[in-house]
């Protein structure tokens, strides 16, 4: 059950039976009304904003409009009281019978409690990662790897159909640094003095096991070849190698994707997906030969002024046409990038998610402009920017250096404190604000480490259920027969705020969905374990209000359909987060 897609409709109904229309007979838009949770609980348990949309489209005053709105409410019997408030809001008090049926829903419901068809099946690619093959993955690659996976578990969670890809960045001068870094390796393991590793290679150690897998292969048969002979073996050795070991880091933050896509495979295979990408844009007109003004704060004698193809981006919000060929003929990076997602329209992605770290800001607007361009505006691409992550320990950074070969991996992060609570606390900031990682936080068994203060809630569930099986085994946990049980008994405030909070659920992963933000599923969790440590401890000072009170089954049994309702809500949340639900803490 959706408490607010319910309430949306009777609003709906409300302004059918109120015969509003637009002035002069236009159809009034009604897409910005919500149906929301009062920032004040007090004022009521849900309010809506319809007046105040509404007022001018029909030309009438906000608040007399809010006034007619709540009358009609007010006649539902599952209100109890329909308020105006401030220029035009109505606030919505709610009979106790609605949180009886919110329970009865979500124990019926099981863990799809909150799934929605809202997406309706429509494909989606959600691009994340994509990190350069010439590396393991490093802790600020950790933050977008999490970001994007929650973001897909939680679109298929709303109905959409979800294709999770990384791109492998294999063609460009960078895979070409890595061969030549791999080959020194190669020949160090082969017993030859290499000293220092040259200025311009990759210096970490994580290549020497290539290094010594390649020369396992093949001997010393690589060593008097010229690097135009061995090159082309030697990328494709260590790409792959990368790759696995990249696969592998993934795998450790449960971290999965359906697609990794191959750069190289844009201009393999006997076509070359750029060009297509490029007469595509030509077709339409939107390819030219012309100019461009030098960078802003670029002396103008540094700047090449010479003809070039360029893509009309700025018709479509860039700041700037965008050049697709190098001066020697060769595409530019961003060529490539166009063709890759030309490839996923191809592929029948319309809607597509970019999940990028903060330093690729500036692709922002050409990518977005490529995409709109390609599809004649008819695709979107959200472009999801996830700041640094900074490490500390006990409050002291953490340092960092990749230049040295010594940073730190996700791996290193992964074995320390565990994938839940990496998961988790990437999660428990908004993806464009920077973040603090902190060792020992995340590892305190205390309400200060919002992973555990969550999993707790889970666990304490589950122990109320033990106790249960102790005190009253007769008593039956199966959520068909706690569906029945006398709701009316849940009159306390906490308990009526803890369903109210659960009633939520549903509300907040479309909203975090459709706002490509699932950050809010990990603030909703905290606030739905804070209900329930909340009320948990207001038992321990009211032996009247605890979930198990052998002398008083009927109370005992609503209460633990509360308590069923509440873990089943948490585990789903979680399950969306995909960090586990335990039911004890270790």
């Amino acid at each position: 059950m959706n408490l607010f897609t319910d309430f949306a409709g009777r609003v709906a109904a409300v302004l059918g039976r109120m015969g509003v229309a637009g002035t002069d007979g236009q159809p009034i838009d009604s897409s910005k009304i919500v149906i929301e949770p009062p920032r004040d609980p007090s004022h009521g348990d849900l309010a809506t904003n319809a007046a105040l949309v509404l007022a001018k489209q029909i030309g009438r005053k906000p608040r007399d409009l809010a006034v007619e709105i709540a009358a009609h409410l007010a006649e539902d019997p599952d209100v109890d009281a329909a308020e105006v408030a401030g220029p035009g809001f109505v606030n919505i008090r709610l009979s106790r019978s609605v949180w009886s049926k919110v329970l009865a829903g979500v124990l019926q419901d099981g863990t799809r409690y909150g799934r929605s068809d809202r997406g309706a099946g429509r494909p989606i690619n959600v691009e994340y990662v994509s990190a350069n093959p010439t590396g393991p993955l490093h802790v600020g690659h950790c933050r977008g790897a999490v970001v994007g996976d929650v973001m897909a578990n939680l679109l298929d969670f709303c109905g959409y159909a979800v294709t999770r890809e990384y791109y492998v960045n294999d063609a460009g001068a960078q895979v070409d640094v890595l061969a030549r870094s791999t080959f020194l390796r190669y020949r160090e393991a082969l017993g030859d003095d290499v000293g220092e590793v040259p200025e311009g290679l990759y210096p970490g150690d994580y290549l020497k096991p290539v290094g010594a897998a390649l020369a396992a292969e093949h001997g010393r048969a690589l060593v008097d070849k010229d690097e135009a002979d061995w090159l082309p073996l030697v990328r494709e050795f260590s790409v792959a190698r990368m790759m696995e070991l990249i696969r592998k880091d993934l795998a450790a933050l449960s971290i999965r994707h359906d697609v990794f896509f191959s750069e190289l495979s844009l201009t393999s295979g006997g076509h070359d997906r750029v060009a297509e990408a490029i007469a595509s844009l030509n077709e339409r007109g939107l390819i030219y030969e012309g100019t461009l003004p030098p960078p802003k704060g670029q002396p103008i004698e540094d700047w090449e002024d010479r003809e070039q193809t360029l893509f009309r981006s700025s018709q479509f919000g860039d700041d700037i046409d965008r050049p697709l060929l190098k001066s020697d003929g060769s595409y530019t990076y961003f060529a490539s990038d166009i063709a890759y997602h030309y490839d996923k329209i191809v592929r029948g992605f319309l809607d597509m998610i970019d999940v990028f770290g903060a330093d690729h800001g500036g692709y922002v607007k050409r990518m977005k402009a490529s995409v709109a361009a390609l599809t004649d505006q008819r695709g979107s691409l959200t472009i999801e920017l996830t700041q640094l992550v900074k490490l500390f320990r006990g409050g002291e950074p953490v340092r960092m250096s990749k230049r040295a070969g010594d940073f730190v991996t996700l791996r290193d992060v992964v074995e320390e404190v565990g994938p839940d609570a990496v998961r988790f606390m990437m999660l428990f900031r908004k993806a464009d604000a920077p973040l603090d990682f902190d060792f020992k936080v995340v590892t305190e068994q205390s309400r200060d480490n919002p992973v555990f203060y969550v999993q707790y809630a889970h666990a304490r569930c589950a122990s109320v259920l033990r106790q249960l099986g102790e005190e009253l085994p007769d008593l039956s946990i199966d959520p068909a027969e706690l569906a029945g049980a006398a709701f009316e008994v849940l009159d306390d405030a906490g308990e009526t705020a803890l369903i109210a909070k659960i009633a939520e659920w549903p509300r907040i992963a479309e909203a975090a969905a459709e706002a490509r933000e699932p950050h809010r599923v990990a603030f909703y969790l905290h606030e739905l374990a804070s209900a329930l440590h909340g009320h948990w401890n207001r038992g321990k000072e009211l032996p009247h209000l605890r979930f198990i009170n052998a002398d008083d089954p009927r109370s005992t049994e609503a209460r633990i359909a509360l308590v069923v309702a509440t873990q089943t809500t948490l585990k789903a949340g979680l399950g969306v987060l995909g960090v586990s639900a335990p039911d004890e803490m270790r």
